[in-house]
Order: C-alpha cells, then sequence, then structure tokens
C-alpha cells in the first residue's frame, strides 16, 4: 500500500463513521509529512451546519492546531471530490496537495464539474490526484443512498 492508499484508508474509516451518524458517507484528512493536522467526517446534520463538510471540519481543526490560517505544505485526503465551497477554502488555506477517491459528477469543483482548485485565474493552485480507492468510496457512497431511497418508499 503506497502513502496515498494508506491516507485515503484513514479517511474511508472517517467516511464509514459519517454514515453511522446519518451523514453521507464523506471522510477527510489532512497530513503534512507523516502527521495528522485535522481529521473530518461529514457532520452537516448533526451540527445543524450546511458548511460542516469533511474537508472543512478537517481545514478548521488543522489551522486551530497550528495557529494559521494558511496550511502550505499539506496535502489533503478526501473520499468525494470537493464542491466549491470546499474548493474555495482549500485554496484560501494554500493547500499544496488534494487526494480525492471518487468524483462528483453534481458539484464537484476539482474536475468533474468546476476547475477552482487548479484555476489559473487563482493565486493559488493545488496539486491534483483523483481515483485514489475510487471503487471503495464510490460503492459506500452508493450503498448509502441506495439505502435511504429504500427508507424513503417503505415509509411512504
Amino acid at each position: 500500500m503506497n502513502e496515498d492508499e494508506y491516507w485515503m484508508k484513514q479517511a474511508l474509516a472517517l467516511a464509514r463513521r459519517a454514515e453511522q451518524f446519518g451523514e453521507v458517507p464523506v471522510g477527510a484528512v489532512l497530513v503534512k509529512g507523516a502527521k495528522v493536522l485535522g481529521a473530518g467526517l461529514n457532520c452537516l446534520i448533526g451540527d445543524a451546519d450546511p458548511t460542516a463538510h469533511a474537508e472543512i471540519v478537517a481545514i478548521r481543526q488543522a489551522a486551530r492546531r497550528l495557529g494559521n490560517y494558511r496550511l502550505p505544505g499539506t496535502t489533503l485526503y478526501v473520499t468525494l471530490e470537493p464542491c466549491s465551497m470546499c474548493a474555495g477554502a482549500i485554496v484560501l488555506a494554500r493547500i499544496q496537495r488534494v487526494v480525492f477517491a471518487t468524483p462528483d459528477p453534481r458539484t464537484g469543483a476539482a474536475r468533474s464539474v468546476f476547475r477552482i482548485l487548479d484555476d489559473p485565474r487563482l493565486n493559488h493552485r493545488c496539486e491534483l490526484a483523483g481515483g485514489v480507492c475510487q471503487a471503495e468510496a464510490a460503492e459506500l457512497l452508493r450503498e448509502f443512498f441506495r439505502n435511504k431511497r429504500a427508507q424513503r418508499r417503505q415509509s411512504s
């Protein structure tokens, strides 16, 4: 297992925890070298906070830990391609590299719908890698939404 796979597996474990809380299963780990600076899982419902995406939670934790809103030299591992809100925060935090497991064809802002993270018009661009543990992350999301749809059908 290479380094990207190792950290993505940590993010996937967080995604599974999010699912246990009824949240969309997305997890994120922000590292520098071999040290975790921040980790997060989706907690929008539990926190009643539309900004509580896994990436934002991990970025906030790392910024507090370092006492700095800039996080240069870091890598963010996230199980789903970041949305535009998260991509904006990633750029503002000056995160060096973003590794995501599976694309998001509806709201992805790294490659799928928008290209915020490497847009040459912005003052910071991230290195990008996609597809790390993609099958596992995609299946976790598919199963979550399949179960949600089945629950809705049963309750109606």
